[in-house]
């Protein structure tokens, strides 16, 4: 049985360059791996130096870690003088956590999944300075999406991702990985991908690339005044790459009427021929076709129809 007793503070912090040695001490405190949380240890220091470096925070800094799983990427953090409040969602990871930390008055944690904890965190602390995190592949996309639907980001924010997740989040268009994902995040951010860490990086070692992506806030956001309700729309311009922006519309206009809607009427394939007319867009465009500043011209010469 995992032990969930509470003990006293490790003497010293892990090996966490030694694969063995945090085995050791998951048998020790009776913990295990989850493959459904996605959970690999990135046990390269000198990688995880340069994602430190890649944060350009300062001594005293206020940063978000997502994902911190046994603190190897908080304690480099810690030690250059940051202010770490690390989001949690493995109860016996976050038991550890307060450990080898707890007794440190620069760190907090936040236990819970992050989609459910972010914005209390938010409304009582007030916005970080930078975000951070290695991400679970099968969360990435949502926890980067709820950032920035959101809430105004930090200036920057570091995110290690699978690699194709990467590249989705700093396509442009006309490009095979462009998406409604790469819409929002390069209408909120420069991003771009900042180096990728292979396999061997990570205990137990993943199957596949990493990525750690850069993203700068913008200082011209795209759509800033309804950053959620553009999101929405541009998922269903892109719902389907086969069709045509002005059939995906087509189909979604009731999820669409709650972002475009208003007293004068409900969105339509005319409202749409019309503003699409008056950009000087062909009727037969695709949204992969078009540039986040584009669509959100869009959006808005729509919101004005209906």
């Amino acid at each position: 049985m995992p032990n969930t007793e509470p003990r006293g503070a490790l003497s010293s912090l892990p090996d966490y360059d030694s694969p063995q040695a945090l085995q050791a001490l998951l048998r020790a405190e009776g913990l295990a791996m989850s493959k459904r949380l996605g959970q690999n240890f990135l046990v390269n220091r000198s990688q995880r130096e340069r994602i430190l470096a890649e944060l350009k925070a300062e001594p005293g800094s206020r940063v978000w870690e997502i994902g911190p799983g046994i603190g190897s990427m908080t304690a480099l953090a810690l030690d250059a003088g940051l202010r770490v409040t690390a989001f949690e969602i493995d109860y016996g990871f976050s038991r550890l956590l307060k450990r080898l930390f707890g007794g440190n008055d620069a760190f907090r944690i936040v236990e819970g999944d992050f989609l459910d904890t972010w914005k209390a965190e938010l409304e009582a602390s007030g916005p970080p300075d930078r975000v951070f995190g290695n991400l679970p592949y099968n969360a990435a996309n949502a926890i980067v999406a709820s950032l920035l639907e959101g809430m105004r980001e930090p200036p920057r924010m570091i995110f290690t991702v699978q690699k194709e997740a990467g590249l989705r989040m700093t396509a442009g268009p006309g490009s095979k990985d462009y998406s409604a994902f790469s819409v929002l995040c390069t209408s909120a951010c420069r991003a771009k991908l900042a180096f990728d860490l292979g396999s061997s990086s990570f205990w137990p070692a993943p199957r596949v690339t990493s990525s750690v992506v850069r993203m700068d806030r913008r200082a011209d956001p795209v759509a800033g005044d309804d950053r959620a309700g553009f999101s929405t729309f541009v998922r269903a311009l892109f719902s389907s790459r086969r069709k045509t922006l002005r059939n995906n519309f087509r189909a979604a206009l009731v999820p669409l009427a709650s972002v475009l809607g208003g007293e004068s009427g409900a969105p339509t394939g005319e409202r749409l021929d019309e503003a699409l007319a008056s950009l000087g867009f062909r009727a037969d465009v695709r949204a992969e076709a078009l540039r986040p500043e584009e669509l959100a011209a869009l959006f808005s010469a729509l919101k004005r129809r209906v």
